[in-house]
């Protein structure tokens, strides 16, 4: 069997079957690269007044929004310079022994006094334009299908990443026995039979147009495609293939959702209550700081996993990459008190550097307005490959079937 009409079929298959949902992640993608810029549009009152005050500290945060709704524990709290987003656990009810219903998963806070600013079940579209943007995050994530859809878009990922290299092989030009045709006398380069596959005939036919815009326009964003589909794979399928295929390229990759095993139950009622773990927290990250040589700039969250039974104390440092938010953690147990994982940004562990920029370019909070309109743009260019391909396929077909007609 010749090798590359097998790679023809493959890539054929390959993104038909994947048409539908790069169409979705490639729209949805655009949008989310102005993200914030999106929900402060549409829900304004869900973001503080700019102050001079300082930010209350995650336990001030957690008292604030426990008295707001007293039925529920704190599970997590994000920092924002405009937001303090808190995500809520409903607590039994003694009557019945059942959770409480609450009616919301996550409270607002303005960070600066604790006051409400809001409440929603984050992503839940029925409650309308307030969960717009966190809807279509998770149409980006999960095509708003939770765990399933995770898997689907998982599984798209990893098939997207392995087609970037067959589309790109598909793009060389053929090989041939017999001399190519001289360009001056002489025969022609590989770069000079290559250079076809990189323009777009703009006086071409409709279908040629069509091909060109397919093949070149994939030509000149292959790499940023390869880094956002394998980027993918890390956010969907991060413990099944990304971990195990990153470990075994660098080694050093660490994460403790896979590092630490899960205790026998979960630890609900940990011996360390939050506002301890905060402090004890703080001062272990401090004198990371100072034994590390970064510098510490704002907590960006805290939250207890009580699966894992331990918290994690996220930061920004002068080691963040990111534009936007902080991703220095550290992790310590639930029981002891005791570290067990400081995760810096870059420079600790090649694995994660990688993973760290992955995740800083697929969600576009690294190098500006620049690249956040690059992102956007490419969200679209997504879109348009995959309708082009489509349409090469339907062309195709359609030579196919008049051929077995004028045969039979």
């Amino acid at each position: 069997m010749k090798i590359r009409p097998f790679w023809v079929v493959v890539h054929r298959y390959a993104g038909l079957a994947m048409t539908v949902f790069l169409i979705i992640v490639g729209l949805t993608g655009s949008l989310l690269a102005f993200y914030s810029e999106l929900e402060q549009l549409i829900s304004p009152q869900l973001f503080a007044p700019a102050s001079a005050s300082p930010r209350l500290s995650p336990p001030l945060l957690k008292a604030k929004a426990e008295q707001l709704v007293p039925q529920a524990s704190v599970a997590a709290i994000w920092l924002e310079h405009d937001a303090a987003n808190v995500d809520l656990e409903p607590l039994s009810n003694p009557a019945n022994g059942k959770p409480y219903e609450l009616g919301f998963t996550q409270l607002i806070l303005n960070p600066y006094t604790g006051e409400e600013l809001g409440r929603r079940t984050w992503g839940a579209i029925s409650e309308g334009w307030i969960n717009l943007m966190p809807f279509v995050y998770k149409l980006h994530y999960a095509l708003a299908l939770d765990e399933i859809g995770g898997w689907i878009l998982g599984i798209t990922a990893l098939v997207w990443t392995l087609d970037c290299f067959v589309g790109f092989y598909l793009t060389l030009p053929v090989a041939k026995r017999h001399t190519s045709p001289a360009v001056h006398g002489k025969p022609r380069s590989f770069w000079q039979r290559w250079a076809p596959a990189w323009k777009i005939k703009a006086r071409g036919s409709r279908f040629r147009i069509n091909f060109d815009l397919h093949r070149a326009g994939g030509l000149w964003v292959w790499a940023m495609l390869l880094v956002f589909a394998w980027s993918s794979v890390y956010m969907n399928l991060a413990d099944t293939v990304y971990a195990p295929v990153t470990r075994a390229v660098f080694t050093d990759y660490h994460e403790p959702w896979i590092d630490f095993p899960d205790p026998d139950k979960p630890l609900e009622q940990p011996a360390i209550a939050w506002s301890d773990a905060y402090r004890i927290a703080v001062e272990q990250m401090d004198q990371a700081a100072r034994e590390q040589g970064f510098v510490i700039q704002s907590p960006s969250g805290f939250r207890y996993n009580p699966a894992k039974g331990f918290y994690v104390y996220q930061v920004r440092t002068s080691l963040d990459i990111q534009d936007k938010h902080g991703t220095t953690r550290l992790v310590i147990d639930a029981t002891t008190g005791a570290k067990k994982l400081l995760l810096l940004p870059r420079g600790q562990y090649a694995g994660n550097t990688v993973t760290n920029w992955l995740g800083a370019l697929h969600m576009a909070n690294v190098f500006g307005m620049p690249y956040r309109i690059f992102v956007c743009l490419l969200g679209l260019v997504i879109v348009m490959l995959s309708v082009t391909g489509v349409v090469i396929w339907l062309k195709k077909r359609r030579a196919r079937l008049q051929k077995t007609v004028l045969q039979d």
